[in-house]
């Protein structure tokens, strides 16, 4: 099968659309042809050789994917359209998906949709929801609100009712925010985004914070937080270390928590997709929620694709469609999807 390999880390250049043995799909795993995947911060982490994948997962990159089930398996058949987050792999014509991670597509949505929903959605509910304990009638403040898990959490908690800020940084990209349910979107390159939070909650603060950024905003996280406020870790994207002051986790009874999805235990995993898919698959198939697309690419240009994601140039999910010869395909040329 063809797909996107690498010999030696690096930077998008190392990327090359080559030959790969196709993968074997255990007893309690489906086969799957594979139509899109998407771009995560992860796969350029892991490119640059800054994250190994779990023990056991395919050392190709890609955590999620949209296509057609090959092996029948339980419930599915062969050719039911299926999504799916998985540890690695995506980047490819096939794939093998843990019968039990599999998520029916909506009729409503193409496979390039679909492809930009499981890894940001199941994120932003996992921290949300699971871990956060959103409820209706709180406030969250959402950083990278234009990003594919900013975009996903500001509609799942849009359409769990409640008020929604969020941090993004540029007017495009604050535009988007608010289209998409945000109350107040906040330019952070401009001003101190804590001190916009506390005066639109009369000094109060939010109840819950997902901060993709890391040590450079830990005050101001701190001092944007509600008094028993939660903090979900998703990422450190400004860096992990740097001279903190611990006390308002104290003072404020704060709760600190982070987690990453691809290195959740499998049955964790799974019980976290039921979940998702018990709130979330009507919406998707009504339309109340949605992807956001920055940019479909071929597969065979996912160079291209990791260099937008660096210069930090998309707004919502870059996705990579996976045809056939895609190499001499005349799909060349990106398509620009609606925002």
């Amino acid at each position: 099968m063809k797909a996107i390999l690498f010999d030696v880390p690096g930077s998008p250049e190392v990327l090359r659309y080559g030959d790969a043995p196709e993968p074997v799909p255990g007893p309690d795993e489906l086969l799957v042809q594979v139509r899109a995947t998407a771009v995560n911060r992860a796969d350029l982490l892991q490119r640059r050789g800054a994250y190994a994948p779990p023990p056991g997962a395919s050392p190709i990159l890609g955590l999620e994917l949209a296509g057609e089930v090959l092996t029948p398996v339980g419930e599915w058949r062969a050719g039911d359209r299926i999504m799916a987050v998985v540890t690695g792999g995506g980047y490819a014509e096939r794939a093998v998906v843990p019968v039990g991670m599999a998520m029916r597509i909506p009729d409503t949505l193409s496979f390039e949709e679909a492809a930009a929903l499981p890894e940001a959605f199941l994120t932003a509910f996992l921290n949300l929801f699971t871990l956060g304990k959103l409820q209706a009638g709180e406030t969250v403040l959402i950083h990278a609100g234009a990003s594919g898990v900013g975009t996903a959490a500001i509609q799942l908690a849009r359409v769990a009712g409640a008020r929604v800020f969020t941090t993004a940084g540029s007017a495009e990209k604050l535009a988007l925010c608010r289209e998409l349910g945000a109350e107040l979107a906040i330019n952070y390159r401009e001003e101190s985004f804590a001190k916009r939070v506390l005066e639109a909650t009369d000094g109060r603060g939010v109840d819950l914070l997902l901060d993709f950024v890391g040590a450079p905003y830990w005050q101001q996280n701190t001092a944007a937080l509600a008094l028993d406020g939660r903090l979900q870790l998703i990422g450190f994207l400004g860096g992990s270390s740097g001279q903190i002051d611990l006390g308002p986790i104290l003072a404020k009874r704060l709760h600190v928590n982070g987690t990453t999805l691809r290195r959740t235990p499998l049955p964790q995993k799974i019980a976290l997709t039921a979940d998702f898919v018990a709130f979330a698959h009507n919406r998707l198939a009504r339309g109340e929620l949605r992807p956001v697309i920055d940019t479909i690419y071929p597969l065979h240009e996912a160079a291209e694709a990791h260099r937008v994601m660096e210069a930090n140039r998309n707004a919502g999910k870059l996705v990579l469609r996976v045809e056939r010869d895609a190499e001499t395909s005349p799909q060349g040329a990106q398509d620009h999807a609606a925002k």
